[in-house]
């Protein structure tokens, strides 16, 4: 198991994450925009989300480093826009994991199932860290 580091960025992620793929000779990144989601009619993408980047990674010297843009109208503050992910393939231990996480933090998405993972959840601890729990299945965590 490891913790891997995410970065959220305003709008730039895919103007950020190919400078890193350049500065680290890493090989160019996979980007899924929030348009290739499934789409949600409860839910519908706002015209200016579509473009933006949902998830992309780069191996930057043995470490997963993660990069998104926030939503619109999601809050973003540079210097505070980087969360830990946990990703793993065992469910009881994420499960444990977050529990014990979110004791006097706040739960930003409960623990659930989305389109990319058999369990997802996101949290501030108490002391202010940004956590991602993320089931990995066959490395497509």
């Amino acid at each position: 198991m490891s913790i891997d580091v995410y970065l959220n960025f305003n709008g730039n992620t895919r103007q950020a994450v190919e400078f890193y793929a350049e500065v680290f000779e890493t090989e160019s990144p996979s980007i899924m925009t929030f348009g290739e989601t499934p789409p949600d009619p409860n839910y519908p993408l706002p015209e200016e989300a579509k473009n933006l980047v949902m998830h992309t990674r780069l191996n930057i010297m043995g470490s997963n480093v993660m990069f998104s843009d926030v939503f619109p109208g999601m809050p973003y503050t540079a210097g505070t826009n980087i969360s830990l992910s946990i990703v793993n393939k065992d469910i009881e231990l994420l499960k444990s994991l977050f529990h014990k996480l979110k004791e006097g933090g706040t739960v930003g998405m409960e623990l659930q199932e989305t389109f990319w993972s058999k369990l997802y959840g996101n949290l501030t601890d108490k002391f202010g860290i940004q956590w991602q729990i993320n089931h990995e299945d066959n490395g497509n965590g």
